[in-house]
């Protein structure tokens, strides 16, 4: 376990918002309503919300002061100057397209610059970014080190490409079948594990070589530099702010969702530096999200998000962060689950492979284990397996499950204190005291797209 009696929260709590206490018996009836699917349970119904840390952290006084200065102009607002400056800062980009949330930002770079038939390379693909590929009837590939599909493995940069590999794929099918190379910082799929500096630098590489795009997903950045600033030779006496501006130096622009680092509950942007594909992602915006300078968003929330931008770049902030998600690793392995090593910048995750492994991938093994964290204690968390990365081969009818089966507890920014996370480890600790009563779960509504968001589900 690890220890956090060294020090205490680098902040103090101003407000405080009541949490709901269910029975058991009212958790059974709300999973059934729910079609055991968590995203369906009422909130007021939920203890201890570990679903996802986007757009769920606490904003500081200094972010709420700046939503009573938020301009609302339509065209022009200040708020929208103050984000386009703390980007170009940060992000070391020219141009600045505010969205609604990250998901905006990648559908609006993809319209502009993919087309059908051609590749995606990444490291490995979340959700939307698989969703969207699709939608865009491109094909995505995945290049991850295979380090990084060991759960089990302690290599200090497991969201690391496959350099080689990727290289070797775009000498045989072609440079221009490729419209764009995406790193994803830090890598959300296999357990929000960091990218170092050095693999990046040779992702850009070969990217220059190649003359295609890179853009990095960059809605964990802060934590990502962060792990570098730790682990990586070289980088120990580097700020943060240095350390940031390097790593997006080797890209052409970079998609946030700012509900992750930049500590807001909405927002987004996309940050490039072409002019002619700024001018073309301009129109997505206009189309779909709004005008220039407000790109779908409040200028309350504009102001709100460029000033948690530099907040979430503080080191005693990351430090305390970082430590909470460590600690809660330590305490659910205590409790005889099986996370992944090491732990991450904003979650744990447990292996359901290893945890579960009575029951088969056509059950769920991931959600099933959510399910029943729910019912013996109200916390909601979210499976990222089968239900959510698997296939079905047409032909047989046969799943194709993912390298991973993962149940992800992602804590939310300055929300939750380590009270909360010894709950969650009591009620693994009740839950694994007899894996083989988990029951797994079967598919009675699935949609072709984003199952694990809309499905219905019901016990095996």
């Amino acid at each position: 376990m690890v220890s956090r009696r060294s020090g205490a929260e680098p902040f103090k709590i101003k407000a405080v918002e009541l949490v709901g206490i269910t029975t058991r018996e009212q958790r059974e009836e709300i999973l059934k309503r729910a079609g055991y699917l968590q995203f369906r349970i009422p909130s007021e119904y939920v203890y201890i919300d570990l679903m996802t840390d986007s757009g769920t952290g606490a904003m500081s006084d200094s972010q709420w002061a700046g939503v009573m200065m938020g301009d609302e102009a339509y065209a022009g607002s200040r708020s929208f100057f103050h984000l386009e400056e703390t980007v170009r800062d940060i992000y070391g980009y020219r141009y600045v397209i505010p969205t609604h949330q990250g998901r905006a930002a990648e559908n609006i770079l993809m319209l502009a610059q993919t087309k059908p038939g051609s590749y995606v390379l990444g490291n490995m693909f979340f959700d939307t970014t698989v969703a969207h590929i699709e939608h865009k009837q491109c094909l995505g590939e995945e290049f991850m080190i295979p380090e990084g599909l060991d759960t089990g493995s302690a290599h200090p940069f497991k969201g690391n490409v496959d350099v080689q590999r990727m290289e070797d794929f775009i000498k045989m099918r072609g440079a221009d079948s490729v419209s764009m190379i995406i790193i994803t910082v830090t890598c959300n799929n296999n357990g929000g594990q960091p990218v170092s500096m050095r693999n990046i630098r040779e992702v850009s590489a070969v990217a220059r070589r190649h003359g295609i795009p890179l853009f990095f997903d960059s809605a964990r950045f802060t934590e990502n530099c962060y792990f570098i600033k730790k682990r990586e030779p070289g980088y120990q006496d580097k700020s943060l702010p240095e350390i940031a501006r390097e790593m997006f130096s080797y890209g052409d622009g970079a998609t946030c969702s700012a509900k992750k680092c930049a500590l807001v509950n909405i927002g987004g942007f996309l940050a490039l530096n072409s002019r002619d594909l700024y001018d073309r992602c301009l129109e997505y915006l206009v189309l779909f999200e709004g005008y220039a300078t407000y790109g779908g968003l409040a200028g309350r929330d504009l102001e709100a998000m460029s000033r948690g931008l530099r907040e979430g770049l503080a080191g005693p902030y990351l430090e305390d962060r970082i430590g909470q998600v460590a600690y809660l690793a330590g305490e659910l392995e205590a409790a005889g689950a099986r996370v992944v090593k090491p732990a991450g910048g904003h979650a744990v995750y447990v292996d359901c492979k290893k945890t579960v492994p009575h029951l088969g991938m056509d059950q769920f093994p991931a959600d099933a284990l959510g399910v029943a964290l729910y019912l013996d204690s109200g916390v909601r968390t979210v499976g990222l397996g089968t239900l959510a990365f698997g296939k079905k081969d047409a032909a047989t009818g046969d799943w194709m499950p993912p390298d991973l089966e993962l149940l992800r507890l992602a804590i939310p920014r300055r929300v939750y204190t380590d009270r909360h996370m010894d709950a969650v480890a009591d009620s693994m600790a009740s839950v694994l005291r007899n894996p083989a009563q988990i029951r797994g779960l079967r598919l009675v509504k699935e949609t072709p797209r984003l199952r694990h968001f809309l499905s219905v589900l019901d016990l095996a």
